[in-house]
């Protein structure tokens, strides 16, 4: 091991090793390595860590990680470990312990004998041997076992061999996403298959929805293991049949029909035997073009169905508008089998730099009703809406953007245990996706003749609509941004209540702006001597409660805020909303609410916008947990007036100072300023930088009115529901 994992187990600095080798001649000597870079036995370096009462600090899946690292790439051991990653999750914490315990060559044959009680269902589950060398792995192994559980255990070891086979492109199906696709199918799926399961994500979901057979294939062997072991974890009970294979090529499951088909599958994949297939009698629907791998895996999903089963699958935005498969689009609408198309924001899952999108399939029945109409729902626009951090006020009109990506994802595969993709996809919130596509997708199949659309939202277009020159079924496509059914009565109301909510912020914003009592400091400048915020909080003159970051812990023993309080985003300051954050956005180290008089500083600002840096919480925000990227700085009201701190703390010279980058800058709240005048002047001020709040929130509220009815004005014009006002042409105006 190196220099920098013994400072990972040993939870100290590189610096900290450096000087444990020279002082201590009984530090172990290098194993390996050379003079630059020397590599240590672990065992040897445990062994003086726990002689000096250093217990490991490293997690542990770091811990496992490190030890197959010690082993070297070829070892083959990831693989080899997996079958006792599985028995040893019938053990008790107690029973591991105890085999963990016990001397190498004892651990090596309990091993190995743990390790043959692998179901049959695992598939290419061959008789494990363990050598000595492998006895630390072993260990470590079952410590993750038992202190991380078994799933995240077997993820480190797929991690390892996707990494030594060089398996490129492959990333893992977020829970959240595989959920909603799962719910996505009828409440009475019981047989699913997933014809490229990769980690097996998609089935542990379908699962918990109650399917209680579940079939699945991958083309690589480690990927087809993790399936097979997830859901002896997540479903005991079910019965499960997992084949390695390519799907397409040698489908191994060639006789075998279910309910639905749940599948994430390649993207962009040139080499899917467009050749040798050419005459394959899955292609009900047309032959897929060769850059058309996906259309290739929907007709195979298509062709395991019962009549009438269901298949829903995540696809590239591509797959939607490209030219290349536009027939074969063409005759899946024609045929009635596809049924709805969802789109998702971008970074939900990998690809990150695109929004992928879900599409439902569903095999035509002999005789059975024919379907008419295709559902779009539009996933992006909350994701859209949210960008600037503020809900729009109109009713009647939303922006309207291109939800295609206008180009092809990069191959990849379902299933790596990527922690970039989850955390990123964890930042989600799942929930309210989840309801706002099943909301309308119960809605869509229960009356499909009759579904009421939803402005921005979702729509159920004619298949006559969609069997044009391109055949682009993207959901931003199709997806109304208005109402098709507005009463202009009802509109023209609304504009004459928005021009009176206008007129009167308009008012408002004159009085705000008036320039009465604002006067010259003199010939020069004021000078004042100031104090940082540190020296005022080691002065007891106020507390500052720091921001954290995502993926940071709260200090030990601070309980888990309850998301059941409103939260304070960074968003809300920048904005001047009121707390809008979700459990999302709550700070793990801000257990304590709110309170009215504390002063916020956003953490990190980007452009410059200092003039947004900073607030005084008010009675809104009285009660709120404080969300990230948030810096609190409580006032003692007897010492520092809050409204002249935040004025002069969101100071862009002030805030500049005490920043550090450039596009994104980060506030270090110590080192902010503050001028020491007495507390009568401090209220001086801070009415003033009240003042000035009040303006530019003004200021704010005008322009979204204005906004708002410009346009509500467009959408009445447009829609055909408003006339124009009646008065002479302007000069020089011509009829067209």
């Amino acid at each position: 091991m190196t220099a920098a994992e013994i400072s990972r187990i040993a939870g100290v600095t590189r610096a900290t090793v450096s000087n444990w080798r020279r002082r201590h001649d009984d530090f172990p000597a290098p194993s390996a390595g050379t003079e630059s870079s020397p590599l240590y036995d672990l065992p040897a370096v445990q062994a003086w860590l726990q002689g000096r009462g250093h217990t490991s600090t490293a997690s542990p899946t770091e811990e496992l990680r490190t030890a197959l690292r010690l082993l070297g790439p070829g070892s083959g051991v990831a693989a080899r470990l997996v079958p006792l990653a599985a028995a040893a999750s019938r053990r008790t914490p107690e029973e591991l312990a105890e085999l963990a315990a016990v001397p190498d060559d004892q651990l090596i044959a309990r091993a190995e004998k743990t390790a043959g009680e692998l179901p049959a269902a695992v598939p290419e589950a061959e008789p494990v041997r363990y050598g000595p060398d492998d006895a630390d792995a072993v260990r470590a192994l079952l410590g993750c076992v038992r202190e991380a559980g078994p799933q995240a255990a077997v993820d480190v070891l797929a991690e390892r061999e996707l990494d030594e086979g060089a398996a490129s492109g492959v990333y893992q199906t977020p829970e959240g996403l595989a959920l909603l696709m799962a719910r996505l199918l009828p409440a009475d799926a019981s047989r699913v298959l997933d014809p490229a399961c990769g980690s097996g994500t998609l089935l542990a979901a379908a699962a918990r929805q109650g399917a209680r057979e579940l079939f699945g294939q991958d083309s690589l062997p480690v990927q087809g293991r993790r399936t097979a072991v997830r859901l002896l974890l997540a479903a005991p009970e079910a019965e499960t049949a997992i084949r390695v294979g390519d799907s397409l090529r040698d489908d191994a499951f060639p006789d075998v029909t279910v309910d639905a088909v749940l599948c994430n599958p390649p993207f962009g994949d040139r080499d899917w035997g467009h050749d040798e297939l050419a005459y394959d009698p899955r292609w009900a629907y047309g032959l897929p073009p060769r850059f058309e791998s996906e259309l290739a895996w929907v007709q195979h999903a298509l062709a395991h169905l019962e009549p009438g089963g269901h298949a829903v699958m995540l696809l590239p935005p591509a797959l939607a508008f490209r030219s290349s498969g536009r027939r074969v689009r063409a005759e899946l609408i024609r045929g009635g089998a596809l049924r709805a198309v969802v789109s998702l924001p971008a970074r939900a899952a990998y690809p990150l730099h695109i929004g992928l999108q879900i599409w439902v399939f569903q095999r035509p029945e002999p005789g059975g009703t024919d379907r008419t109409t295709v559902l779009f729902v539009d996933g992006e626009g909350e994701q859209r809406d949210g960008v600037a951090g503020t809900a729009s006020t109109t009713d009647t009109a939303t922006a309207m953007t291109d939800a295609g990506t206008r180009g092809s994802s990069r191959p990849r595969r379902s299933g790596s245990p990527s922690s970039t993709a989850s955390s990123s996809a964890a930042s989600f919130d799942w929930t309210g996706l989840t309801d706002r596509v099943l909301g309308q997708w119960a809605a869509f199949t229960a009356a499909p003749d009759t579904y009421a659309d939803e402005p921005g939202v979702a729509r159920a277009v004619p298949l006559v609509d969609l069997l044009d020159d391109v055949v682009d079924v993207t959901p931003a496509r199709h997806v109304r941004a208005t109402a098709a059914d507005i009463d202009p009565e009802a509109l023209a109301r609304r504009v004459d209540d928005l021009h009176g909510q206008l007129t009167e912020q308009v008012a408002a914003l004159a009085a705000s702006s008036a320039s009465d009592g604002w006067q010259p400091s003199g010939a020069s400048a004021r000078e004042w001597r100031t104090a940082t915020v540190s020296d005022l909080a080691r002065g007891g003159a106020l507390t500052v409660l720091r921001a954290s970051t995502p993926g940071t812990r709260g200090s030990k023993g601070s309980g888990a805020p309850t998301v059941e309080r409103p939260v304070l985003a960074a968003r809300d300051i920048a904005a001047g909303n009121p707390p809008s954050g979700t459990a999302v956005d709550i700070n793990p180290d801000a257990a304590q609410p709110v309170a009215a008089g504390d002063v916020l500083v956003r953490a990190v600002a980007g452009g410059g916008n200092a003039a947004a840096m900073t607030r005084v919480a008010d009675g809104r925000d009285a009660g709120a947990l404080l969300g990230q990227h948030i810096h609190l700085l409580r006032p003692d009201p007897a010492r520092l007036d809050p409204w002249f701190l935040a004025g002069f703390l969101g100071a862009e010279d002030n805030i500049a100072s005490a920043s550090t980058g450039s596009s994104l800058v980060h506030v270090t709240p110590g080192r902010l300023r503050v001028p020491l005048l007495p507390l009568e002047e401090q209220r001086r001020y801070g009415e003033a930088f009240r003042r000035v709040y009040e303006l530019r929130a003004a200021v704010r509220r005008t322009a979204d009115l204005a906004a708002d009815t410009a346009a509500t004005l467009t959408t009445g014009l447009t829609a055909g529901v408003l006339l124009p006002p009646a008065g002479p042409a302007s000069p020089g105006s011509r009829s067209v």
